[in-house]
């Protein structure tokens, strides 16, 4: 596809003050068209207020946003929508309104109305007023006003709030077909787990700073690795492994070897202690333990 190096956001040297509190210090990052970008970080660390920054709906003390090119600020934002779908904190929704009336607010095809409401499985509610929806079902509704209209950009703050496990897993096959068809995707989620299964790469934000932006096979790099040893007798197992300098710690009813070790040897070690082996799994860091890792390194 040759819209695939095409960059997509650019945010430069971005500053935002509430009163005498400064949320956004130096905010810079970018990334490419056809991505799928997890903007994460601790409760307050900006996150929002950046989302809200990419769509125009705030002015900033410093610092420049483009999107494909072209300049965001708050007289461009109108401007902005046309090219970007959002869903930030809670969407907006019209009590007396139907969820098919809300998407023709934002689309004048009936075709894509249909599309978007097939695929997030909403048949059954759409014409139904929204003050009767669920948290869930408003939580859909949201996320198909972002998407109908396909825009080049979706930016997306907590989309799997309030879904259940089946919807959630729906909404990231799509996403992820959706990214594969050229869409660009900035999602912030508490939900690591869900988010490191369909992200390319993250952006780390904390105290209005971002920390780093790394891609996921980047930071799986920097995923410690581990062996998990269960033995009939873990308290000798352990002695016998400390006397031939494995890096080892005793965790509940397993033994943690902290290092990548050859597996072989280790075994032999145990086998001719006559310790009987009942378990050994290979243990990585998930994204939110490497995450969390690295904003501790970087406190202390």
């Amino acid at each position: 596809m040759q819209h695939v190096q095409e960059k997509m956001v650019q945010v430069v040297g971005l500053r935002k003050n509430f009163g005498h509190r400064t949320v956004l210090h130096d905010v810079n990052f970018e990334f490419s068209a056809g991505k799928i970008v997890g903007l994460v970080g601790p409760n307050g660390a900006g996150k929002t207020t950046i989302m809200k920054a990419l769509l125009g709906l705030m002015t900033t003390d410093a610092g420049n946003i483009r999107i494909l090119g072209q300049p965001v600020s708050a007289a461009t934002h109108a401007v902005v929508t046309q090219r970007v779908g959002a869903l930030i904190e809670r969407p907006a929704i019209y009590p007396f309104l139907s969820g098919w009336q809300h998407l023709q607010l934002m689309t004048t095809s009936a075709k894509q109305i249909a599309w978007v409401v097939q695929v997030l499985q909403m048949e059954s509610y759409i014409h139904r007023p929204a003050k009767r929806y669920s948290l869930g079902m408003k939580q859909k509704l949201g996320i198909a006003m972002a998407l109908v209209n396909r825009p080049r950009l979706v930016i997306l703050d907590e989309p799997m709030n309030g879904l259940d496990p089946q919807s959630v897993k729906r909404l990231r096959v799509l996403i992820g077909q959706l990214a594969q068809q050229g869409t660009t995707f900035l999602i912030s989620s508490h939900i690591l787990s869900e988010l490191e299964k369909i992200i390319d790469t993250v952006v780390l934000i904390d105290q209005g700073e971002v920390l780093l932006q790394r891609t996921m096979a980047q930071l799986q790099q920097l995923a410690r690795q581990s062996l998990v040893v269960r033995t009939t007798g873990n308290a000798r197992a352990l002695q016998v492994l400390l006397q031939a300098d494995y890096p080892v710690t005793q965790r509940g009813g397993n033994l943690i070897v902290t290092k990548p070790v050859a597996l072989t040897p280790l075994l032999h070690t145990l086998l001719n202690a006559r310790i009987q082996i009942l378990k050994v799994n290979q243990d990585q860091e998930d994204l939110e333990t490497v995450l969390l890792r690295l904003l501790a390194e970087r406190k202390a």
